[in-house]
Order: structure tokens, then C-alpha cells, then sequence
């Protein structure tokens, strides 16, 4: 006996609340996971709610943050990038050695330092733009799937930085290190100068991915290339366009990392990949594309360093599962997504 029309009805709009709550739930998700965690970290050591604290985890936060949000627009259009540590690296071992060299030759007028700053930060944003061009072009012109390249890429750029610091590290000159170092240690009403930094890039990335035709043209690729292609997106010049955009906020970190210890190893950024795109699956953007926030992405940036943090204050497991932990948080979003998919 089939059921009455009316109550079909009825139970196909049970259904349709019911997986809009569910939706809302997911999308408020990492932000409730991230105020659990505060509450947890702050019953489990005091020192965890102090502002000093709490302004530490987000500058330690900007630089994952920055370039998370990048990896936002190449996951969503369905593409993914391994490479982005190993760029940061080569990217601040170019900044160092170019300013070295400028140091070297320009000799010791006033305005000759902050010029030579001023262009290792340009050199930085130029190297991204390039980097990322360059994967964009192998992905759409070479028709090389994007696991692939920037798994290259990765080898690539850091033993090219090891080459350049003959193994060793790359040392920026200490008058350099003295006129660049606010761009790390300095504040701006109390806040620390690369928080600002990540707000400004967050904010930016937020209004182009909803506000832009540019912004729904990835999310219609990451949902369904074949269909965009029909609807006459230029989908090769946008998926390039969301690389070179990762390597401009790889470049934007990397402009702020450096003064922070003012040298580049071939250790440095090393699993910042992991990170980033952990701080983005964790903060609800669907792996095989077509959906995301970036407002998730930086929560989940957050909720990572938090959960750093609380390892580190109290000594639950080891410091050096972190990338572990990580890992974990991977794998378990992507479980949930399963049924996304």
C-alpha cells in the first residue's frame, strides 16, 4: 500500500531539514571543535587563555595560514600542490642570498639596506607568482596530473636550496636582520605584525572566492570541468590562476618568515605542505573539489596550532607526534567526506 501524497510529502520535507541541519553542522563543525580545544587547553593549563599565549599561537599560525589559503582555491578547483615547504625554502634561500649580494655591492649609504629589503620582498612575490605559473602551465598545457608535478617540483626546489647554501645554511647579514626584523617582531595595536598580515590575505581570499566570477568559476571546475567547459570557462587560464595565486601567498609567508631566524636550511618549511593542506580539509573544504570556505580554511589553520600548543604545554604525548596528529586529521576528514563524494 503506498503511502498518502500529503504524507510523502511530509516525509521528503523531514528529509530536506534534516540534511540542511546536518549541512550547518558541517560547515559549524571546526569552529566548534576549535572552542572545545580552547576550553580543553585552558582546563588543562592556565597559561594557555593568556593573550601573550594566544597572540604566539596566531603568529606561529600566519605563516601555514597564509599559504592554507592559497592551497583553498587549488583544492577546490580540484587540483592539490605537495611542493609549497619546499618553495617557501628555496624562496627565502633566493631572498637571503640576493640580498647578501646586494649588500656586498652597494657598499654602506643610508637608504642602500632598506632598498636591498624592499627588493628580496619583491623577489619573493615575483618567485611565487613564477613557481606557481610554472605548475599551472605543466598541469593545463602538459596535461600532467598535479600529484605528479609538484611532487617533482617538491625534489626540485629543495635540493636546488641545498645546492645554493653548499648544504648548509644561508645567513642573512646582521644590519639586514636588524631593519627587517619588525616585519616579524613588530606589533600594531598589540597584535603582532604577520597576524595582520594573515587577516588581510584571509579577508582577501574570502571576498574573491564568494564575491568574484573568478571565485565561482573555481568552485564550478572543482564541481565538474567537463560542465564548466561547456559553459565556456576558461578553464585552463582559471586553474592556472589558482596556482599562481598559492605562489603568491607562499611568497607573502615566506616575506614574513625570514626575519623570524633570519637564515635558510634545507630544513626549512619542511612538512608545511601537510599542514597547509590539512588546515584546509580540516576546515571542511571537500577534497575532490567544487566546495570550501576560506573562513574554514583558517579556522582549521587555528585549530592545528592549537592543538600544537596544547601538546606543548602539557605534555600529553610527545612534541614530535604533531605531524602525527596531523596526519590523523587527514585521514578522519577525509572519512567523513566519504559520503560527499
Amino acid at each position: 500500500m503506498q503511502p498518502a501524497p500529503t504524507e510523502a510529502a511530509a516525509a521528503h520535507g523531514r528529509a530536506r531539514r534534516l540534511a540542511a541541519l546536518v549541512q550547518r553542522l558541517a560547515g559549524v563543525g571546526p569552529l566548534l571543535g576549535l572552542i572545545a580545544l580552547c576550553v580543553l587547553g585552558t582546563a588543562l593549563n592556565r597559561d594557555f587563555a593568556t593573550a601573550g599565549n594566544l597572540l604566539n599561537v596566531l603568529t606561529r599560525t600566519s605563516f601555514i595560514g597564509i599559504i592554507a589559503v592559497g592551497m583553498t582555491f587549488v583544492i577546490i578547483s580540484g587540483g592539490i600542490d605537495l611542493s609549497v615547504g619546499s618553495m617557501a625554502a628555496l624562496i627565502a634561500g633566493a631572498m637571503i642570498w640576493t640580498m647578501n649580494t646586494l649588500a656586498a655591492g652597494v657598499g654602506t649609504h643610508t637608504l642602500a639596506p632598506l632598498a636591498i629589503v624592499l627588493t628580496g620582498m619583491a623577489l619573493a612575490l615575483v618567485l611565487g607568482a613564477l613557481f606557481g605559473l610554472a605548475h599551472g602551465l605543466l598541469i593545463t598545457r602538459g596535461r600532467i596530473e598535479p600529484f605528479i608535478v609538484t611532487l617533482g617540483t617538491l625534489g626540485i626546489f629543495r635540493s636546488v636550496l641545498t645546492w645554493l647554501a653548499d648544504g648548509g645554511a644561508l645567513t642573512l647579514q646582521n644590519n639586514l636582520v636588524d631593519l627587517y626584523g619588525p616585519v616579524y617582531y613588530a606589533s600594531l595595536f598589540g597584535v603582532p605584525v604577520p597576524v595582520w598580515v594573515f587577516a588581510l590575505v584571509a579577508l582577501g581570499g574570502a571576498l574573491i572566492l564568494n564575491r568574484t566570477a573568478f571565485g565561482r568559476h573555481v568552485q564550478a571546475i572543482g564541481s565538474n570541468e567537463q560542465v564548466a567547459r561547456y559553459a565556456a570557462i576558461r578553464v585552463d587560464r582559471v586553474k592556472c590562476a589558482t596556482y599562481v595565486l598559492l605562489g603568491m601567498c607562499v611568497g607573502v609567508a615566506t616575506v614574513l618568515y625570514v626575519p623570524r631566524l633570519g637564515s635558510a636550511t634545507p630544513t626549512t618549511g619542511l612538512l608545511w605542505e601537510l599542514e597547509a593542506i590539512a588546515a584546509v580539509v580540516v576546515g571542511g573544504t571537500a577534497l575532490k573539489g567544487g566546495e570550501g570556505r576560506v573562513a574554514g580554511t583558517v579556522v582549521g589553520a587555528v585549530l592545528l596550532s592549537v592543538i600544537a600548543n596544547i601538546l606543548n604545554l602539557t605534555s600529553i604525548i610527545s612534541v614530535y607526534l604533531n605531524a602525527a596528529v596531523q596526519g590523523v586529521a587527514i585521514i578522519a576528514v577525509a572519512f567523513l567526506q566519504r559520503g560527499r563524494r
